[in-house]
Order: C-alpha cells, then structure tokens, then sequence
C-alpha cells in the first residue's frame, strides 16, 4: 500500500483569529510545501427572511480580522484569507472547500459546543432572539462535537481533522494510537508529516488484550512494524502495550507526548453515535496534550455515479432553468455581502507590495486623460511618491492621453510620468476617439501582470483610487477585475451638491442592468473609471471605444469568469468634472446601443430591425428650430490578444 499524499490545499474556519495560531501551525506542518497554501475562512452567518447582502459590513470586519492570521505563517507557507455568507456555517465552510479545492479542512474544537460558532461569525449563534440553538446531529441523534462539524463532516469534499487545543508551542514526541483502517493510515501519515516538521519522534501505539501469547504478541509487533514502515518516512518508535481499559492506556501515554494524533473509529450505520468514535473523543477532551484527531473522506457516505446518472436523467432541462433563474437573487446577495470591499482593508502599502513580491506579479498603473491640466499633476505627483518612492507597490504608471489641447502632456511628463497619445499606439489599426480607445492601446503600451485604471479629472484624487482596487486582486486569488464606487457630489453653478452624480447611471445603466444582465445587479457604481484586473483576463475581452467600455467590460467578464471572479470596493468619495445634460444624453445613448448588441449576439437572434446610431437632437427656441443630426457609435476593438504585434511584444518581454 501506497503513503498517501499530504494536501496541497487545507482549509481552516476560525472565529476568532487570536486563538488560530496552533492550527495553522499544524496546517503548515501537514501541507505539501511544493505548491500547497492555507486557506483562513471566516464564516458569517445571516439568518433566514434576511437579504445576504446584510452580511456586507460583517464580512468586512471579519477580512480585517482575519489579516491578523498571516502573522501566524511559518517561513514558506502561503496563508490565504477567506470570507464567506451564508445562512447555516457548515454551508459556507463546505461550498468554501469545494471552490478552493481543498483536500483537508482543520477544525479547532475548544469545548462541547464551542465549535458551534468557532466556525462562524461569534454574533451568530442564534437562530432566533433569545433562543439559543441546540446542539445536534444532522441525523437528529446527539453530537459531542459540534453541529457545525457534525455537518460538515457528512458532506464535505474531503478529509477532516479535528483538534482539541491545549496551546503546545514546542513539539518533541508525537503519539500516534493505532488499530488499522484508513483513518489510523491517513493519522500516520500526518503525524509523520507533523514530526519531520517539527523534528519530533512519532512514538506508534497500538494496544493488545492482556495475557495474549509471546507468539501472538510478536505477531502484533511484526504487523506494526509493517505498517509503520508504509506509512512513515522519518523518526519513528513502535510500543506495543497490553491494555484492558483502551481509553485509559492512551491517556498514560498521552502524559508523555506533546501531541497527540488519533484516526476516528466511528463507523457509518454502527451503533456509535459519536461523530468520530467514543475512545477518541473520549481522549481529545481529557488528555493534557493538543489531541488532533483524523477522519478520512473514505468512510462518509457517498453518491454512486448511478445515483448521480438517475438523478441527471430525471431533472428536464425547463426544470435546471427554472431554478437556475431562482437561485440569481441569492447569488448576487451573496456576492454582495461577500465581494464588497472597503478601501480602508488595504491602506497598508508595505503589506500590499509584500504580497505583490511573494505573488510574483508586477502593477501597471494607467491615467487615461483628456486636458486634465488642472488636476494631472497632483495625480501623478503623488501616485509616484507614495506607490513607487515610498512604498515599490507600482512598477510603472502610463498617462494615455486622447491629444489633450491644454497642458495636460507637458504637466505630466514634468512629474515624471511616462506619457502616450492613443493615436500613436498600433498605427496601422487606424485611431477612434474615445476612452475606451485609448484604455484598449494602453494594454499594448504596458507590461504588469495587474492593469489599474483611475481616471484623472478627480479634485480630491487619493491613492486609495489605486490601492482600493489593487488590494482585492493581491489578497484574492478568485478575483479577476475590481471596480470601484462611491458617493458623487455635482457642481451645479459653482456649489458642490452632495449626491447629484451617477445620473446616467441610476437613468439607464441600472434598469438596463437588471432587466438583462440580473447577475450584475450588484454593482453600486457600473461606469465608474477606477477598476482593476489581471491582464491574463483583459486582453482576451473585446474593447468599445467610447463610453460603453464599463458597461462592456462587466458584460464580458461576467460571462468569462462569473460574478465569483468579480468585486466592488468602497472608495468614499469622489469629486470630478460633471457633464451638462446633454453630453449625459449620448453617453446615455451609446450605452443603450452597447447592451442591445451584447444582448443579440449572446441570443443568438436579430432583436430589433433596425438599430440606430445616429442621435437626433431637436434644437428651438428665439427663432431657431432645427434637428441635428449627431453620429453616435461606439466601435469595438478585438481582444488584444489577437493583435499580433502584441503577442511579439509580449513574447519579448518574457
């Protein structure tokens, strides 16, 4: 028999990020350090008849929380946190383990019940006001875990381990009972794993009847020594011990080990209503060492691929529909709660460049501008202080400009800022007006793995319009494009009005969105100009060259990736240039006539006749009335990807 692999991804749900620091110990210790990463999930849990995106602002609490965990990381091991929403913790803790892959979830178990919020929010632990909940087996029989383990144990993806806490800082002797089974095989293995990392001997217990023969005992020996031999790669003792009273024999030879690490012995359908076995539980809560007891995925029942072809061949095709249109409210709200970020997470630029370094990848940092003279220079001046000078979080910033008449090129380029004009960029493809244009030429001029917009006619820009983006994409790995929002004052005749901006948006953009695209109703600000995403997905989207490109780009992505890979961060505030009513009008216009040809190509079906592109704009008054006629189209640009001087170009920067 084959040693079983050690997982290369372990999954640990924590409450409380203070008392986590022995489980990522011996989650370090069990991971496969060739590719393998913790995962550090926060669950928050949001009672039935409430939205899910009610979780939004506890979520981010608990992200910030959680920050604290990567303290905890051993030299080596990559710590990811996670927070998920959910009605019921074992829920989120087990759809968690099946997106991250996980092959082992660690849970901590400080006490009878405590593991009914340890892997929760701690303000959740009721179902309703003044009602506490009792703990329970999904099956309705007594669980002396938890019912959050209890659950998870039945239905999740993978192994389990669980482990009774005691605070064991230094590890030298690790005590292994064993009895055979693939949950006694899986306890070896990780013990094993457990003592090379903490160069402890692995002392193999295995406990036979009293008054046995010499021959019968040998026998015993020789078996144990066979299985160790399977199973262990470093230091390792074998103890062959007679013992009538099995529990109590573990726990005389627990007083002498630091760490203990115990197979489950339940069996599915036995008498044994534990979750993991009656000696095992029995010695996690009494033994003076961290107990770590392990149940493999082997023994919890499973589907047949039988069960699972009956099962597709009855659901008829109307029927997945039907349900898959039910369950888009609850994603979004789920989304919602769980992918909305606020830039205060990540104002720690020292971190942020950290995980940039331990990642690997490199920041673009692109200004689209189009005579901003009155607000590029500070833009830039502070964006290479604080993002390049001061902290190394920006490899290189490019102002794209649409050939500004002002001053704009020349103020730039005297703050330091690299400076193109879209028009100059892949000539031969021609040049259209538009940001959308100039975004688009801009992946052609740039070389980081992360591309950053931020628009510049902002009076009160902040580094945390790049930051707030940036931070989600380096501290989640499921994201792949990150748009900004916030509050939008408008000048109206001089005076700043608090909550006059995003007409467009709450006028067209919004209805459009949820009468169409429901997946993306989620988004508090659409068209906003500040987001961020991995070039490995950007330059596979197709670009409009005008004011559809938000408007495009969420369509696109979301049909790529999903709302998973998507998120949203709170930038406070922001104040920028407003457009008169009528510029709003073909703004309004362009994205309308965007959204129609996204929806006929993904229907596959010719929706309207006839779909203009010409604005016509009635024109009255004092002894003027005319109607001008006004071409208004937004044009559209292949992935990038298909542009074969960007692929050389690509190719020759490695």
């Amino acid at each position: 028999m084959s040693r079983a692999p050690l997982p290369a991804r372990i999954l640990i749900p924590v409450a409380n990020p203070g008392t986590a620091e022995e489980l990522i110990r011996i989650g370090a210790g069990l991971l496969d350090r060739r590719s393998g990463a913790l995962d550090v999930l926060g669950i928050v849990e949001v009672p039935e008849g409430m939205p899910l995106s009610e979780g939004a602002t506890r979520a981010r609490h608990a992200r910030r929380l959680l920050q604290r965990v990567l303290d905890y990381a051993p030299p080596g091991t990559a710590i990811h946190p996670l927070v998920r929403i959910g009605r019921r913790a074992a829920e989120g803790i087990v759809e968690a383990a099946a997106e991250q892959e996980a092959d082992l979830i660690i849970f901590g178990w400080g006490g009878k019940q405590s593991l009914q919020t340890t892997a929760t929010d701690a303000t959740t632990g009721r179902d309703e006001p003044g009602k506490r909940r009792r703990p329970r087996s999904v099956d309705g029989g007594p669980t002396v875990v938890s019912p959050t383990i209890d659950a998870v144990v039945r239905e999740s993806p993978c192994d389990i381990v669980v482990v009774k806490q005691r605070g064991t800082s230094e590890v030298k002797r690790i005590l292994v009972p064993v009895r055979g089974g693939p949950h006694a095989e899986l306890a070896l293995t990780f013990a094993d794993a457990l003592g090379r990392a903490n160069g402890a001997e692995v002392v193999v217990l295995h406990l036979v009847p009293p008054g046995i023969t010499l021959a019968v005992r040998a026998q015993a020996e020789r078996a144990l020594a066979a299985f160790i031999k399977t199973h262990i790669k470093g230091r390792a003792e074998p103890l062959v011990r007679e013992a009538s009273n099995v529990r109590n024999a573990i726990l005389r030879e627990a007083e002498r080990a630091d760490l203990v690490v115990m197979g489950a012995s339940a069996t599915p359908g036995g008498g044994d209503s534990s979750l993991f076995g009656a000696i095992p539980e029995a010695v996690a809560a009494r033994a003076k060492p961290t107990v770590v007891v392990v149940k493999t995925r082997e023994s919890i029942n499973r589907v047949t691929f039988e069960q699972l072809a009956e099962k597709a061949e009855t659901l008829a095709a109307a029927d997945r529909a039907a349900e898959e249109a039910r369950a888009i409210p609850a994603r979004v709200e789920r989304w919602f709660g769980e992918s909305n970020y606020h830039h205060a997470e990540f104002a720690d630029l020292r971190r942020l460049a950290n995980l940039k370094e331990a990642h690997g990848v490199t920041v673009s940092l692109i200004l689209p501008t189009l005579n901003e003279e009155e607000t590029i220079g500070p833009i830039v001046r502070r964006a290479i202080r604080e993002m390049m000078g001061r902290v190394p979080l920006l490899d290189e910033i490019l102002v794209i400009d649409s050939e500004s008449t002002d001053r704009t090129r020349e103020i730039a380029e005297a703050e330091g800022a690299r400076v193109v004009e879209h028009p100059a960029v892949l000539p031969r493809y021609g040049s259209f007006k538009g940001k959308g244009e100039a975004l688009w030429k801009s992946l052609h001029e740039t070389s980081g793995d992360i591309i950053v917009w931020a628009d510049t006619d902002v009076r009160n820009w902040h580094p945390r319009m790049v930051y707030g983006t940036l931070g989600p994409l380096l501290t989640e790995p499921r994201l792949q494009y990150v748009k900004g929002y916030y509050q939008r004052p408008i000048v109206e005749e001089g005076v700043l009005k608090e909550g006059g901006g995003g007409r467009v948006t709450e006028l067209v953009a919004r209805p459009l969105i949820n009468l169409f695209y429901p997946e993306l109703s989620g988004f508090i600000q659409p068209l906003a100009g500040e987001y961020a995403g991995r070039r490995s997905l950007l330059e596979t989207i197709p670009f409009f060259t005008g004011y559809a490109v938000e408007i495009g780009h969420l369509i696109d992505i979301a049909e790529r990736v999903g709302i998973e890979g998507l998120g949203q961060v709170d930038l406070e505030r922001r104040v920028h240039r407003n457009q008169e009513l009528e510029g709003l009008s073909r703004m309004s216009f362009v994205i309308l006539q965007a959204v129609m040809k996204r929806l006929e190509e993904r229907r596959k079906a010719r929706l309207f006749a006839e779909l203009g592109s010409t604005m016509k704009l009635p024109r009255s008054g004092r002894g003027r009335l005319g109607l001008e006629v006004i071409e208004l189209a937004d044009h559209e640009r292949p992935p990038m990807i298909r542009i074969p001087e960007y692929v050389e170009r690509r190719n020759g920067s490695g």
